[in-house]
């Protein structure tokens, strides 16, 4: 693995349309494989960001905001896409709400070189009829690769729980790190609890299963350790991105210590209580940074050090 990691994320690309009552509509760079592109470019890293967007003014606005952290934009070569859009309707404590207009339609590409890391993620990994041709190549780097998988599950463009966890499922079993929050555990498994869900699927194969609980913290999750930490201080302006933003400080915290790439994953497996959580409250300060502005806006390096 080199010093430095190369991440290919792979997934959606949305504009979000963010609607607060009394006030005109306001268009955000966002999509959760998006942001997590964006977050990681923004901490130093290489991020490629294999996507789709349209030929049109949001298209070129969240294409502009991605190459402005130096994310490099990849397609599948088709022409003639729309760019995924999101009303994001915004309560009065600033949790988001969303309604979706997205069609994902990825075909199978050829892998970009030295990629160390794979982001597999949210609407793009379980949506037919790309979410096929976006697993497979998560499938065929992972020799040379470690893969984290964020299900951000959005249930309006799903069918019921029982029909898409095999498809979760899936995912998780191609990952090393998985990411969760709670609501997505209460969805996809309403009959168990958080700790029997990450016990589940680390029996699939990841090495560490990550929990995020909003303003009650997070916890992880190891076959020989667990560990728990609150939510770092925040005045919320809104949560959009907020859990992109952990996850790409978790990847950046793990590249930090040599733990991607798929020689470092006996490591991984390793990680001791104390170690995970720390990685949870330095990932809950990158949320944190998030949450106190508009929009998917992740901390640069300068920003997450002062956090």
């Amino acid at each position: 693995m080199t010093s430095t990691p190369s991440f290919l994320v792979i997934g959606e690309s949305v504009a979000d349309i963010v609607r607060t009552p009394g006030q005109p509509d306001v268009p955000h760079p966002g999509g959760s494989p998006a942001n997590v592109a964006y977050g990681l470019a923004r901490l130093g890293h290489r991020a490629a960001l294999l996507t789709q967007l349209g030929p049109d003014r949001v298209g070129g606005l969240i294409a502009a905001h991605l190459r402005s952290a130096g994310v490099e934009l990849l397609t599948d070569g088709q022409q003639g896409v729309r760019t995924p859009t999101a009303i994001v309707l915004l309560d009065p404590d600033g949790r988001a709400d969303y309604t979706f207009d997205i069609h994902w339609s990825l075909r199978p590409v050829e892998p970009p070189a030295a990629v160390d890391h794979v982001h597999l993620g949210s609407i793009a990994a379980v949506l037919a009829p790309g979410a096929a041709a976006a697993r497979a190549l998560a499938e065929r780097l992972r020799p040379s690769a470690s893969v984290s998988y964020d299900p951000n599950i959005r249930a309006a463009l799903l069918g019921s729980p029982a029909e898409v966890r095999p498809e979760v499922e899936r995912c998780v079993a191609l990952a090393d790190v998985v990411k969760a929050s709670d609501e997505d555990i209460a969805w996809l498994h309403p009959d168990r609890s958080e700790q029997q869900v990450a016990e589940h699927w680390l029996g699939l194969g990841p090495a560490l299963v990550l929990i995020t609980r909003g303003a009650s913290g997070s916890a992880a999750y190891t076959r020989h350790a667990t560990a728990a930490a609150p939510a770092a201080p925040a005045t919320v302006v809104d949560t959009v991105g907020a859990g992109d933003s952990f996850m790409a400080a978790v990847l950046d915290l793990l590249a930090a210590r040599g733990l991607l790439g798929a020689a470092a994953r006996p490591g991984l497996a390793a990680l001791g209580a104390a170690e995970l959580a720390a990685l949870l409250r330095s990932a809950g300060r990158a949320a944190a940074v998030t949450v106190s502005r508009a929009g998917a806006n992740p901390p640069d390096r300068a920003e997450l050090s002062r956090a």
